[in-house]
This record gives structure tokens, sequence and C-alpha cells, in this order.
């Protein structure tokens, strides 16, 4: 007959928290303090805890269009989670969690080196984006010769004569100015 070995199994974890603008840098840690004493009582371990700082979120979460994001990677069992979570949800400067589980043929170690190049080259990927739209905008504004909204000359030439100027010509000759 098949039993269950003792063993206890630990995992990796990476979570991301996405926190209430509003919340104070004690909030934050007492939030993280309370995850790592769970963690710790379901014999994990947490490994490191990066804040992203106040972004602009895709989609309002209660009316909020900002948040401050914070990722953080741990090792516990598998039932660690649903306590995570539920203490998280009890909390309302908490507005949203992840918790994705790690392959298990990658260590957190390795994950980590990953996720470091990859967001390296979002903020680059950025970075470029804002260079690219300033020159444009400045060549914009150059060619415009005005400010924000044009208001530049664009070849208008205020002394021209208009089309209301000329006469009607029947018979399809040059037209003159109309005299006055």
């Amino acid at each position: 007959m098949f039993q269950p070995s003792a063993v206890e199994v630990t995992r990796g974890y990476e979570a991301i928290v996405i926190m209430h603008p509003d919340a104070t840098e004690e909030e934050q840690k007492a939030i993280f303090k309370k995850n790592a004493e769970i963690i710790k009582s379901f014999n994990g371990e947490m490994n490191h805890v990066d804040t992203w700082g106040k972004r602009r979120l895709a989609n309002p979460i209660a009316k909020n269009k900002k948040a401050i994001y914070f990722h953080s990677t741990f090792t516990a069992k598998p039932e660690a989670i649903a306590e995570l979570e539920r203490v998280m949800k009890i909390n309302d400067k908490v507005l949203r969690v992840v918790h994705s589980k790690f392959d298990d043929k990658m260590t957190i170690e390795k994950h980590l080196e990953t996720y470091k190049n990859v967001l390296g080259e979002s903020i680059r990927r950025e970075k470029e984006r804002e260079a690219k739209f300033q020159a444009k905008k400045s060549a914009r504004a150059r060619r415009d010769g005005g400010g924000p909204r044009g208001g530049g000359k664009r070849g208008f030439d205020k002394d021209a004569p208009r089309d209301r100027d000329f006469k009607d010509n029947k018979d399809g000759g040059d037209q003159e100015p109309k005299s006055e």
C-alpha cells in the first residue's frame, strides 16, 4: 500500500504585489514583514523584495490610475500561497496580488538573473521610445515655428491676395485683383 512520504516539498515562487498609491512606507514594510512571517511558518524563506515604485496602471483599479508595484521571490510549501493571498485580500492597501511558481529545473538565482535582464531591456526600450518622442516633438516645434499647438507660420502670407480678392472673369482669361 502506498504511503505518502513525510518529506516536505518547498518550491520557488514569485509574487507581484500592487499596492494603493497612498500606502505609507510603514504600511508597505508591515505587509512584507507579515508575508515573511507567513512564509517562515510554512518552512520557507524570503529571497528578495524589489520595489518597482509608483507606476501608471493599464486599467484603473478601484478608481486608482497609479499604484506601487513590488516583486518578490521566496521558497515555501504550496499551502503558503493560499494563506498569503487570504491575508493580502484582507488588507485594504493591497489592490492586486499574483503568485506564480518557478520551473523546478530553474534556480531562484537563475530566475532573478533572467528577470533583471528582461527588466533592464524593458527600461532601455522605454528610454528609446521617450527619446524618439522628444526628438519628434522638437522637430515639429522647429518646423512649425510655434508652441505646443503649432501656431507658427506654416507658409501663410497674410499680405498675399486671396480668392475673394479677385473679380469673376467670365471669358476664362487672367484674373485681376478687384479695384475698390
